[in-house]
C-alpha cells in the first residue's frame, strides 16, 4: 500500500507540473493582492485623515497586518496538516474579498487599517498555503528551487501590483483602479481553485518513503506547543533563522510604510515612486528563480549572510543618496539581497522539520518573520516621528540588518540534506523541549 501510495504522488517538479504551475498562478495572484497598496497608499495617507508627519499612525496599517498575518501564520500551519492545504486556500482567498470595498468606501485611516486586517489573514492563509503546497510537491531534492519559484512569482507581482496601481492612480481615481484591480485579481484566484489539488497525499507519500527507509520521520501527534517552543526558543539554528525572518520583515515594513513618504517627499511622482519599489520587488521575485537552485547546490548559509549583507547595503546606500538613478540602483542592491536569503530562510526551515509536521514548524517561522511587519511598524514608525523625518529610521533598518546577518553568521548551522552537520531535529527534539519548558 505504500508503495502504490507513493508511486502515485511521486515527488518533483516535473512529475507534478500542472499542479506546481497552478500554484505558481496562486501565488501570483497573492503578490498582486498585497502589492496593490505598496505605492498608492501610504502617498495618498493624508487624504485619510493622517496628519503630516505622524509616522506612527501611518504606520499603523503595516502593524494590523503584520500582528494578524503573524498569529494567523500559526493557525495556518495546523490547519493545512489537519484539514488539508486546499481548504486554508480557500479560506485565504475569502478573506481577500473585503479588502478593495474597504479601501474605496473607507471615510478614514481606520477603515484602511481594518482592510489590512483582511489582508493579514488573506496572507497568512492564502501565501502560506502556496509555499507549502509548492514543498510538498517538489520534494527534497528541489526544496530549494520551489521555494524561490514560489517567491519569484510572489514578488515579481508586489512589484508589477505597485507599479501598475501607480499608472492606474495617476490615470483615474486611485480608490476607483485599487477596488476594480483587487476585486478582478481576487475574483479570478477564487475561480481557479476548481482545479487546485490537495497535496496532503504526496505528504503521507514522502512520509511512507520516509519509514520504509528507515528514516526517522518526526511524531505527527507532536503538539503544537511543543514545536513552537522548540524552533522559536529551543533550538539554536530555528531560532537564528527565525530573528533573521523578523529582520527581513522590518526591512520590508520600511519600503512598504516610509520608502513611499521619504520618496514623495524628495519630489518624486507615484509613477517614480512605483518604478523605486517595483524594482526592489521584481528584482527580489525575479532572481529568486536561481537564488533558490544555488542554495541546492552549494548551501542555504552562505546565500543567506550574502543576501543580509547586500540587503543592508542597498538601504543605506538609499540614506546616502538624492537621486532616482541611485535609488534605483539602492533598489535593486536591497531586492538582490532579499532574493538570496529570503527564499533560502524558508528552505532551511522546510530542511531540519519532519515532513509531518513541516506545516506546524513552517508556520511558527512565518509567525516570527511577519510578525517583524508589526514590530517594524512600531519600531520604524516610532523612530521617524521622534526625529521627524524618514531617514533615521532607513540608518537604523540598515544597522539591524546588518547584525541580523551577523548572528545567522556566527549561529547558524547548515541545514541543507547533503550538507547537513547533524542530524535533523527530531520528535524526540520536541519532547525534550516540551519537558525542559
Amino acid at each position: 500500500m505504500a508503495d502504490h501510495t507513493t508511486a502515485v504522488h511521486q515527488r518533483g517538479i516535473w512529475a507534478n507540473l500542472g499542479q506546481f504551475t497552478l500554484q505558481t498562478v496562486q501565488v501570483f495572484f497573492v503578490g498582486l493582492t498585497i502589492g496593490m497598496e505598496r505605492t498608492v497608499l501610504p502617498t495618498l495617507s493624508e487624504q485619510f485623515g493622517v496628519a503630516k508627519g505622524a509616522y506612527l499612525f501611518l504606520a499603523s496599517f503595516v502593524l494590523s497586518f503584520g500582528l494578524v498575518k503573524g498569529a494567523l501564520n500559526l493557525v495556518a500551519g495546523n490547519l493545512a496538516d489537519r484539514i488539508g492545504r486546499k481548504r486554508v486556500l480557500l479560506l485565504g482567498w475569502l478573506a481577500g474579498l473585503p479588502i478593495p470595498l474597504l479601501i474605496y468606501f473607507a471615510p478614514n485611516w481606520w477603515w484602511i487599517i481594518a482592510a489590512n486586517v483582511f489582508l493579514g489573514v488573506n496572507q497568512a492563509f492564502a501565501w502560506t498555503m502556496t509555499v507549502t503546497m509548492h514543498v510538498d510537491l517538489a520534494g527534497s531534492h528541489q526544496r530549494g528551487l520551489a521555494v524561490g519559484i514560489d517567491e519569484a512569482a510572489g514578488y515579481a507581482a508586489v512589484g508589477l501590483a505597485g507599479l501598475g496601481t501607480g499608472y492606474l492612480a495617476s490615470l483615474y481615481d486611485p480608490r476607483w483602479a485599487l477596488l476594480v484591480f483587487g476585486l478582478t485579481v481576487i475574483g479570478a484566484a477564487l475561480a481557479l481553485m476548481i482545479w487546485v489539488r490537495d497535496t496532503l497525499p504526496w505528504v503521507h507519500a514522502e512520509h511512507a518513503q520516509m519509514k520504509a527507509d528507515g528514516t526517522h520521520t518526526g511524531d505527527d501527534e507532536a503538539h503544537w506547543v511543543s514545536i513552537f517552543l522548540l524552533v522559536s526558543f529551543r533550538h539554536a539554528t530555528y531560532r537564528a533563522l527565525c530573528q533573521g525572518g523578523v529582520v527581513n520583515k522590518i526591512a520590508d515594513t520600511l519600503v512598504w510604510a516610509l520608502f513611499p513618504v521619504y520618496f514623495r517627499a524628495n519630489h518624486l511622482s507615484l509613477v517614480q515612486i512605483g518604478w523605486v519599489t517595483g524594482v526592489y520587488a521584481m528584482v527580489w521575485g525575479l532572481s529568486q528563480l536561481w537564488t533558490g537552485h544555488l542554495a541546492d547546490l552549494i548551501g542555504r548559509k552562505p546565500p543567506i549572510v550574502a543576501g543580509f549583507s547586500l540587503l543592508a547595503l542597498g538601504i543605506a546606500l538609499t540614506a546616502a543618496a538624492g537621486a532616482i538613478v541611485w535609488w534605483s540602483f539602492a533598489a535593486a542592491i536591497m531586492g538582490l539581497g532579499m532574493a538570496l536569503l529570503y527564499p533560502n530562510l524558508i528552505a532551511a526551515m522546510a530542511d531540519l522539520a519532519p515532513p509531518l509536521w513541516r506545516g506546524r514548524a513552517l508556520g511558527t517561522y512565518r509567525y516570527w518573520r511577519d510578525t517583524g511587519y508589526a514590530i517594524g511598524a512600531l519600531v520604524l514608525g516610532a523612530v521617524a516621528q521622534w526625529a521627524h523625518g524618514a531617514t533615521p529610521a532607513i540608518w537604523a533598518t540598515a544597522v539591524l540588518v546588518a547584525l541580523s546577518g551577523l548572528w545567522i553568521a556566527l549561529a547558524v548551522e547548515e541545514s541543507r540534506p547533503q550538507a547537513r552537520l547533524r542530524p535533523m531535529a527530531s520528535s524526540s527534539d520536541v519532547s525534550n523541549a516540551s519537558r525542559s519548558g
